[in-house]
């Protein structure tokens, strides 16, 4: 099972939250604006509240589409209606599309619970997102883009080695 490397854990782990919850909004921005219809599939259950807890940080994402807020916390998973727990690299991996999530539901890579429903409707609107999330880290790079992006793509297919299936 994919974990985030050692080395990138620890700072993660001991950096201050706003400065963590600053990168994660700006990624958020930045996939948003390149994907503006993106929670437009979610019908009802844009209104949920969705968490998403790495097992391999201290960390817990929540997000709600309808006012397009991400929110980043430590300690105990703040209130959602749906929560998925897993590894970084997992989830972010679900987030472009590029794992399957029901063979890592079923073989408890993932652990989701709550609101089934809204967790099925967010993965069908992420299933034909086309998110790049390296291309996306890239794009803070500036004239190191290029250097950025293809370093992320590495290390992208380093962690996610052998998970890399379309979710249908």
């Amino acid at each position: 099972m994919p974990h985030l490397p050692p080395l990138l854990a620890k700072p993660v782990d001991i950096a201050p939250l706003w400065l963590v919850e600053r990168v994660a909004r700006m990624i958020f921005s930045c996939v948003l604006k390149a994907h503006p219809d993106l929670f437009a599939r979610l019908g009802d259950y844009r209104e949920s509240r969705y968490c998403f807890s790495p097992s391999d940080l201290q960390l817990h994402f929540r997000v709600v589409p309808a006012t397009q807020a991400l929110s980043v916390s430590r300690g105990t998973p703040p209130p959602a209606d749906a929560h998925i727990e897993g590894p970084i690299a997992l989830l972010l991996g679900l987030l472009e599309g590029r794992c399957d999530a029901d063979a890592l539901f079923f073989s408890r890579d993932l652990s989701v619970s709550g609101d089934m429903e809204a967790m099925l409707a967010l993965r069908n609107t992420l299933d034909d997102s086309a998110i790049d999330l390296p291309r996306v880290i890239g794009s803070f790079g500036g004239p190191f883009s290029p250097v950025v992006t293809g370093f992320a793509r590495y290390i992208r297919t380093r962690v996610l080695e052998g998970r890399e299936t379309a979710w249908n």
